[in-house]
């Protein structure tokens, strides 16, 4: 399978290394474009694949096309490939924010298939949620499928707003429990514990806890349950979030960055 890569950047470089570990395609069937040199280079002594810095060469004769760049420079990037591609091939888009019916006018092209990975992608272990145009044939999306399921789960849907949906929750949702682990972190250190000590702490504790939820077939509530005993210390902390409003002001959290995803792709 003949893959250009549009831009080579951290996400591109995941997707990369996940193809080549996985067999997906070789390394003298990858072409890779990018403006900075030193990432040309980068990527080439790294992985041994071809690089270019032109955006066509790099597109040019592979059955499938993966836009990797960022979305402020996409439309310069489409301006470059208008026309250029053949309707055979696949375009795979992981540009947030940008519909099909943009990449589709920008490009010339109909054979479309739009993605919402997140970055824990870049270590195998992502949530990549996508969606394709009715020119994409069978075969092509049994391609983007072991394309994108190499860097972790994929799932397919229907309708691209599901694409706005997964950008609110599976797309920034690393950021939202990045953020609760700092907060854990920070008091932690408070109550007297000293920072690598709680970092250690609260960073174990939340694999754990993944991991249990994961491997448990307990529903997330089961678990929670059966932590908090009547009148116990876990009782008083839930008590103090709901009181606080956490769990809606989680749903409020999703909800706007919904409707940021929804104006960004307007």
């Amino acid at each position: 399978m003949k893959i250009g890569f549009v831009g080579g950047g951290n996400m591109a470089e995941a997707m990369l290394s996940s193809i080549l570990t996985r067999g997906i395609s070789g390394l003298d069937e990858i072409r890779i474009s990018d403006t900075l040199p030193a990432r040309r280079d980068y990527l080439q002594s790294q992985y041994r694949v071809s690089v270019t810095p032109d955006n066509p060469v790099a597109c040019q004769g592979r059955d499938i096309v993966i836009l990797a760049v960022k979305p402020q420079v996409l439309n310069d990037v489409m301006a470059g490939l208008k026309n250029q591609l053949t309707a055979e091939q696949l375009v795979i888009s992981i540009i947030a924010g940008k519909s099909i019916n943009t990449l589709s006018l920008g490009l010339g092209h109909s054979c479309i298939v739009r993605s919402m990975p997140n970055t824990p992608a870049q270590i195998g272990e992502g949530m990549t949620v996508w969606t394709s145009t009715p020119s994409v044939t069978a075969r092509q999306r049994s391609y983007a499928a072991s394309i994108l399921g190499a860097m972790g789960l994929e799932i397919e849907v229907d309708d691209e707003k599901y694409l706005d949906m997964a950008t609110a929750v599976s797309g920034s949702g690393p950021a939202y429990l990045f953020l609760f682990v700092e907060s854990m972190i920070e008091a932690a250190v408070k109550l007297g514990f000293t920072a690598e000590t709680a970092q250690k702490l609260v960073m174990q504790t939340l694999l754990g806890s993944a991991h249990l939820l994961h491997k448990s077939g307990r529903t997330p509530q089961e678990l929670r349950r059966m932590v908090t005993s009547p009148g116990g210390t876990t009782a008083e902390a839930i008590a103090t979030f709901e009181k606080g409003g956490f769990t809606q002001l989680i749903a409020e959290a999703v909800k706007a960055a919904h409707l940021k995803a929804q104006k960004l792709g307007s």
